[in-house]
């Protein structure tokens, strides 16, 4: 699975919107509708904030690994 189907996933799981989740990277929706469409890449640093928000792993996040270990950062 790529991540970008992965954090569609996961914003889905946990019946968020878009907007939502754009706010917590400082985006637009448009602008997070644009890393799920393929249209802009993620940066690390809003990974970051997303391993953070979802307390998820980035290795989950990204397509790595399937199973969904916890954030472990600062």
């Amino acid at each position: 699975m790529d991540y970008r189907t992965r954090l569609r996933h996961v914003r889905e799981d946990r019946d968020l919107t878009q907007a939502e989740v754009g706010k917590i990277l400082q985006k637009s929706q448009q602008g997070y509708n644009h890393i799920e469409a393929g249209r802009a890449e993620l940066k690390i640093d809003d990974l970051i904030k997303l391993c953070k928000f979802y307390n998820l792993s980035a290795d989950y996040l990204i397509g790595i690994s399937n199973q969904q270990g916890t954030y472990h950062g600062k």
